[in-house]
């Protein structure tokens, strides 16, 4: 989905209806400032707003992924093209996750030995120390890249509001976790809870 062109048809729709955004977000019982995200094309409505959304602005669930307004003959292939899109976004956020995973163990796979060989081997301290730090560095490293990975996968959902978002480094890396489950502070509710990892945005 090309959520800049969705943010602009949002726009271009609501304006044609004479809503400004905090009249379009009094309607849909939320804050000005998701519209002006939405249609900055930095977020995406979620689930129980299309249909509201959608109405308000006279448009389709299916114009509205594809960002323009279709014609009859244009519609079928369209649906069938935001289908294999959102499915296709789904499949790529499991791959981030798998290679996240893959990550991490290959981290712990090349750094244990180095541990292990800097403290069983006789060799010198600067050999003993300079193991060490690289082992050090690669689990930095690591992490690093397999945090990177995982929450770029999809998006977070909120418990209490159900947005979706993608939270910053700093809240994601600080955030406690399960394995499908990260405790963050959601900017639609700002409320903080352990948010649900999904595939899509």
């Amino acid at each position: 989905m090309d959520q800049i062109k969705i943010g602009k048809f949002i726009a271009d729709e609501r304006k044609k209806k004479r809503y400004t955004q905090r009249q379009l977000a009094e309607i849909l019982n939320i804050s000005d400032k998701t519209i002006s995200k939405w249609e900055r094309g930095n977020g995406f409505p979620e689930i129980s707003l299309l249909l509201p959304l959608c109405n308000e602005l006279g448009i389709t669930v299916n114009e509205l992924l594809s960002g323009e307004r279709l014609q009859e003959a244009d519609y079928k292939k369209k649906a069938e093209e935001n289908m294999v899109n959102l499915v296709k976004e789904a499949q790529e956020s499991k791959k981030k996750i798998i290679l996240s995973a893959m990550v991490a163990v290959l981290v712990l796979v090349s750094a244990v030995p180095l541990f292990l060989l800097s403290g069983i081997l006789e060799m010198s301290v600067w050999l003993r120390v300079t193991l060490i730090g690289i082992g050090i560095f690669v689990i930095i490293s690591g992490v690093i890249v397999a945090c990177v990975l995982d929450r770029e996968a999809g998006a977070f959902e909120c418990p209490e509001c159900k947005e979706r978002f993608v939270p910053d480094m700093r809240s994601y890396i600080m955030g406690s976790h399960t394995i499908t489950k990260r405790r963050l502070k959601c900017p639609k509710c700002h409320k903080t809870s352990y948010c649900r990892h999904v595939l899509t945005k």
